[in-house]
Parts: structure tokens; C-alpha cells; sequence
């Protein structure tokens, strides 16, 4: 989700806490009390790129934090809740399961970070699962290195995310999944219209040339799902 609210001045903050990740960052307070969670990222690209990334969660429905606009460039800000779980070793089987919802949207997103290094992308606020950070997602790997022809319009993260053992906490958050959940995950982004794809991207400063590419990796996954269809028909129909 984006606050609808004007970009705050993360400069005239208060800051009151240091950094959780692997990215420059730190807790802030304003002088109203509001605290958000601020990160300082390479480039004014890389912060737009997660900004994209939010934009795309939201169309979708998936939850994330509330992002916030900063008058820098190379910022990005999301507000401050306390977490009531922040790993996904400690996620319930029914919080597990909620957060499998979305695995259609981190495929698409190609956000392989969607887990965390350490389990700790997935939270819990009032029993609502949350994605805490989406700087994995898109053009750039989780730490800044561009990911280049891996974020193609192949979306081989529907099996990577939930078979690759270099990212085991994916695994054990999407792993068990059944072929049901699957298409259900995946139907969830197959929906958009790509018009509405194109003028999210749009408004937040998106090229042309990524709203291409998620429209074909929207038409990639597509044809997975129609293929799983398939698949289930033809063991479904009694042979003669």
C-alpha cells in the first residue's frame, strides 16, 4: 500500500532507531509522533523500482506496509507498526497459509526475497500477514545488484521460490503448496487487466518496457495455469 499523504521531509526528523537490514536505513519521528522506517538506497532507481513494487502489491491486494513518499529521491519510507511475528519459522500453519495467497504475486514481481535471507520478510500485525520489504522485487536483487536478463518474462520463480535450497526459508514458506493453491495463487495476478498494469506503471515513473514485461510474465503465468487445467482434465477423464 502508498499513503495517499504529501512526501514527508525525512530530513527534518528525528531519528531514533538504527537499521534492520542489509540497506542504510533507520527509524524516524516526526514532529507530529508519527514514526516511519526509512531506507537510503543506491540510486533514485532503485528507490523508484521499489516504489513500482508496492504500487504492483497493491493492485493486486497483497499486503505490505504502508510506503510513504520522502522528498528524497533516493529514499524510501514505510510506516512504523510493531510486529507481532517477524520470521517465517514462527508464522502459524493458518498464517502460513495466508501468506501463500501471494505467492503468484512475488512470482510475478520476481521477488526472490520475498521470504527474507533470515525468514524475516514475512510479519504478522492483528493477524494479518505482511511482506515487510520489496526492495528483492522487479529490476533488483535485495542487496542493489541489477538482476538483468534473470528478471526476464519467463516467471520461473512459480518452481524456484518453492524448490531452490540456496533460499530455504521460500521453500518452507511455499513448498507444500498444492497444485489447487497454486492456480489460485496464480489467478490472482492472471485477473488484471493490463491496462491497469500499464497506468500503475506509469504512474509511478515505470518505462514502457517493464509494463511490456510483466504483461508477458502476466501471459507466461497464464499459460501455466492453463496447462495445469489440462493436466488436471486429462487425469480426471476415465480412460476406455
Amino acid at each position: 500500500m502508498i499513503s495517499a499523504r504529501a512526501p514527508v521531509d525525512t530530513d527534518a526528523m528525528q531519528r531514533i532507531g538504527g537499521q534492520l537490514g542489509t540497506n542504510p536505513a533507520g527509524l524516524f519521528q516526526d514532529a507530529d509522533g508519527r514514526r516511519y522506517y526509512v531506507k537510503t538506497l543506491e540510486s533514485p532507481m532503485h528507490a523508484r523500482n521499489e516504489m513500482l513494487a508496492a504500487r504492483l502489491y497493491a493492485l493486486t491486494g497483497a499486503p505490505t506496509l504502508t510506503y510513504v513518499r520522502t522528498t528524497r529521491t533516493d529514499q524510501v519510507a514505510t510506516e512504523w507498526v510493531e510486529l507481532d511475528k517477524r520470521c517465517v519459522a514462527h508464522l502459524s500453519e493458518r498464517e502460513r497459509r495466508q501468506a501463500q495467497r501471494w505467492f503468484g504475486v512475488h512470482a510475478w514481481t520476481a521477488n526472490w526475497d520475498a521470504a527474507g535471507f533470515d525468514g524475516d520478510n514475512q510479519g504478522v500485525v492483528d493477524d494479518r500477514v505482511l511482506t515487510l520489504d520489496l526492495g528483492g522485487a522487479l529490476s533488483f536483487r535485495a542487496h542493489g545488484d541489477p538482476k538483468g536478463k534473470a528478471f526476464g518474462t519467463r516467471v520461473d520463480e512459480l518452481d524456484v521460490l518453492r524448490d531452490d535450497a540456496g533460499n530455504p526459508h521460500a521453500v518452507r514458506l511455499f513448498g507444500d503448496m498444492r497444485a489447487e493453491a497454486i492456480a489460485a495463487a496464480i489467478a490472482v495476478v492472471t485477473r488484471l487487466p493490463d491496462a491497469r498494469i500499464r497506468a500503475v506503471i506509469d504512474e509511478g515513473g515505470g518505462s514502457q518496457k517493464l509494463a511490456d514485461k510483466l504483461i508477458a510474465r502476466k501471459a507466461d503465468m497464464a499459460a501455466r495455469l492453463d496447462a495445469m487445467a489440462s493436466f488436471r482434465e486429462a487425469r480426471q477423464t476415465p480412460t476406455a
